[in-house]
């Protein structure tokens, strides 16, 4: 694993609130980064990964766990970290899945502040009909968007280098790092692009 050199404010990061609908949420103060993705693609292991917090968002094993819209302050850029519900599969009640994505819908379409969005796609199987659905949101709302292909130690460079190509040629005006919480591939990068856009809208 090398050494990786993070923004220090990252570091810094703080979890504020949890909201469960888009009326929780705070009052819009400062610019947000959504993280989203299918359930069970990264985004818990890739929040604590770019922070360099252990604890910082709740990991599972579980596809679904989070259920809520988790807000987190980033001292010294006047931004926040939205990690949001995971979209697809997830070990709940049909009805309950269905209205986690009406809220997370309502979410990306209203919330004024989202400046951007991270999307977080496993290597092995990007671009699904629903991450679609989801770049369509951002592009209907002309918001920058990362591609974080993540989980890329679980194929060879090679094999990550042609998923990227591939995600790349659908998404030309995307920034995609191929990604990876356990070697830290695509941190330094990452983590460049979410203070950039932060303080961008400041």
């Amino acid at each position: 694993m090398r050494d990786t050199q993070l923004d220090p404010r990252l570091a810094q990061t703080k979890f504020m609130i949890s909201a469960p609908t888009l009326d929780h949420c705070p009052p819009e103060c400062g610019p947000e980064i959504g993280f989203c993705g299918r359930s069970n693609a990264g985004k818990s292991s890739a929040l604590n990964t770019l922070t360099g917090q252990k604890s910082l968002a709740r990991v599972s094993k579980t596809p679904g766990r989070t259920q809520l819209i988790n807000f987190f302050e980033v001292p010294g850029t006047g931004g926040f970290l939205v990690d949001l519900p995971g979209y697809g599969f997830a070990k709940v009640p049909e009805a309950m899945k269905k209205q986690w994505q009406q809220h997370l819908g309502e979410f990306l379409a209203e919330r004024r502040t989202l400046t951007g969005l991270v999307l977080l796609m496993d290597v092995r199987h990007p671009m699904t009909a629903l991450d679609q659905q989801m770049l369509s949101f951002a592009d209907h709302r002309e918001m920058d968007t990362l591609l974080l292909l993540t989980k890329s130690d679980k194929l060879s460079r090679n094999q990550a280098a042609k998923s990227r190509l591939s995600v790349q040629k659908q998404r030309p005006n995307s920034v995609i790092l191929n990604f990876s919480s356990l070697d830290k591939t695509g941190i330094e990068e990452a983590s460049a692009w979410i203070t950039h856009h932060l303080e961008g809208h400041a």
